[in-house]
């Protein structure tokens, strides 16, 4: 058995983390979320069968002889509320005394979470993209003062369960939040723009809309099984004089690259701002 997992917001990146850990194999028992919401405890108690919803973190007994807590309790939990409730979410969880904690939260740093939960807790932090939603994740992920390679090892194994992760040093996280965090909505405005000029060509909206879709499903998925790169992959489809070039080529004098860039760079900078550095 892995031990018990409080998950502190029963949102839908939460309520996602706690159904890849189920559908991981973790027993329904083992694992508490806390919702302050009443219609939404509700219906976490109906979607995620066996799971313990309550509004309030439950009291446990640390064992400081080992690195997990007393018999019924949690070793670890997740923070997964809106960063304007972080502070009196986490500090009411340190009263639980969780050996591990990992913060989802965008723009709280390492060192106020480490404050909130006392010095002797492994803290972690990491940002999930919503593709987690589905179990299709990409998370950035980073260890504190207190945070061994276990700790690590152990959020790996939370986040994975929605996913891929990569591990990084908290000062990389937001340029993780300007690439895989923002990166979905590019995606999604990418779609809605080749829908509309499918439409613009008379194409009908709900063939345009599924062309627009699977189109970059396909690619997708063609860069990550093939491990080819993007650059070469693009060279294959692009004969001379064809019709991918006269496309690439309008793309390219309109500066898709840089607009590209200057998203990133933008999303990079508002994360640095809300984190306060």
């Amino acid at each position: 058995m892995r031990g018990g997992l409080i998950v502190m917001g029963g949102g839908r990146m939460g309520a996602a983390l706690v159904g890849g850990l189920l559908a991981a194999g973790w027993e329904p028992e083992t694992v508490t979320v806390v919702e302050a919401d009443a219609s939404r405890r509700a219906e976490l108690e109906r979607t995620l069968s066996g799971v313990t919803v309550v509004a309030e973190p439950p009291p446990t007994v640390r064992d400081e002889s080992t690195t997990t807590t007393a018999p019924g309790g949690p070793i670890g939990a997740v923070v997964a509320v809106k960063p304007a409730d972080a502070e009196p979410a986490v500090r009411g969880l340190a009263a639980s005394g969780p050996g591990r904690v990992l913060s989802i939260m965008a723009g709280v740093r390492l060192a106020r979470l480490e404050r909130w939960v006392g010095p002797e807790v492994a803290v972690l932090r990491a940002m999930p993209n919503t593709p987690a939603l589905i179990g299709a994740g990409m998370s950035g992920l980073a260890g504190g003062s207190a945070a061994g390679a276990a700790d690590v090892a152990w959020a790996g194994q939370i986040l994975g369960a929605v996913g891929q992760v990569v591990t990084v040093a908290e000062a990389a996280l937001d340029a993780v939040t300007g690439l895989s965090g923002s990166g979905p909505a590019y995606i999604f405005l990418v779609a809605e723009a080749l829908i509309a000029a499918g439409v613009e060509r008379g194409l009908d909206p709900a063939v345009s809309r599924q062309l627009a879709v699977e189109t970059i499903a396909g690619a997708g998925r063609l860069l990550k099984e093939t491990g080819e790169d993007p650059e070469k992959l693009r060279a294959q489809v692009t004969s001379p004089g064809g019709t991918t070039q006269a496309g690439l080529e309008v793309l390219e004098s309109r500066g898709l690259r840089e607009a590209f860039g200057a998203a990133v760079r933008a999303a990079t900078e508002r994360s640095e701002a809300m984190s306060g550095s």
